[in-house]
């Protein structure tokens, strides 16, 4: 073949090509009038040095890949150093993500700090772990004084562990399932005014107290615990993953199970959340109701509180 059918092939320039010739990549023969004539064989290397090219391996360190097909390999990475090359990119690669992620972060909190900086409103929570000292306490509204004695419906929700749970078909024994409203992400700031809105902030620091005392609660009499909130599965798995959470998260996008249970729920930055509950179930039933909770970061040892206190009537029961 002639260059211009290599290079229509392989869909590159005569140029590139002829770069790669001079780079010693590839090695066409001559005719006896002196134009250059190239094998199928050269042309596969073109088009492997385009094709790892594309996955972002420099040209130049294409050569491993070369060599394995010239030492008799079926496929450019059937060799030792082929993979060595992969892997030496994908680190390159994780060193760069680390160090667009440093610099997002710093160019983030410089925009925070100039948007703010002449504003009378406070800036976005960055700190999710911490409890501001002065929040406001969420005062008892009546909202869930109905809800003990009430049978659970028969509601599916996805669980962030990938199964669904019916709620009126919860195993025997009792079941923590404690709400939420919204669970911050550190690359996401929480709505403007969270901290004044009674019994908003706190979602992460509840999440890790009913994590740090998963072993306890379960010990006082808990069969199973898990949270809940209107936010997607694929939101509160980021949330499980980075916290590390040993239980999983229930999703109720629809508030199908507000509208069954007429729980209490509140609007914030357009969207419906729950007000933070915590309901201990006992054979599909609503035993007791904690509400309102407060405050979040020890509402964990509230609950271990309780079931220790009422461990005779469950074992009675």
């Amino acid at each position: 073949m002639r260059i211009g059918q290599v290079a229509q092939l392989a869909k590159v320039s005569p140029k590139a090509i002829r770069r790669y010739e001079a780079m010693g990549l590839i090695t066409p023969g001559r005719s006896g009038n002196g134009y250059r004539e190239y094998s199928e064989h050269d042309a596969r290397l073109v088009c492997e040095i385009k094709e790892l090219s594309r996955l972002g391996i420099p040209v130049d360190e294409t050569r491993p890949f070369l060599e394995c097909l010239a030492s008799g390999g079926e496929h450019v990475d059937d060799c030792p150093a082929s993979l060595a090359e992969y892997q030496r990119a994908i680190d390159e690669i994780d060193s760069r993500i680390t160090a667009l992620n440093e610099r997002r972060g710093a160019l983030a909190a410089r925009l925070r700090d100039a948007a703010y900086r002449h504003s009378r409103v406070a800036p976005p929570v960055t700190d999710l772990f911490t409890l501001p000292s002065d929040l406001p306490v969420p005062e008892d509204d009546g909202a869930a004084a109905h809800l003990p004695g009430t049978r659970l419906p028969a509601l599916v929700l996805d669980c962030t562990d990938g199964t669904k749970v019916d709620l009126a078909a919860l195993p025997a024994g009792r079941t923590i399932i404690y709400f939420y409203p919204l669970t911050g992400r550190p690359d996401t700031d929480i709505p403007l005014g969270w901290n004044e809105i009674p019994g908003a902030r706190g979602c992460t620091p509840e999440a890790c107290g009913f994590r740090d005392h998963h072993t306890e609660l379960l010990a006082a009499g808990a069969a199973r615990v898990y949270g809940l909130s209107s936010q997607d599965t694929e939101y509160q798995r980021e949330v499980v993953d980075r916290l590390n959470l040993p239980f999983g998260l229930l999703s109720d996008t629809s508030f199908h199970l507000a509208a069954e249970l007429s729980l209490p729920a509140f609007e914030s930055g357009g969207r419906d959340l729950y007000k933070r509950l915590t309901l201990v179930v006992r054979d599909g039933v609503i035993e007791h109701v904690f509400y309102p909770v407060f405050p979040p970061d020890r509402h964990a040892e509230q609950v271990i509180e309780w079931l220790r206190s009422n461990t005779t009537r469950s074992r009675a029961g």
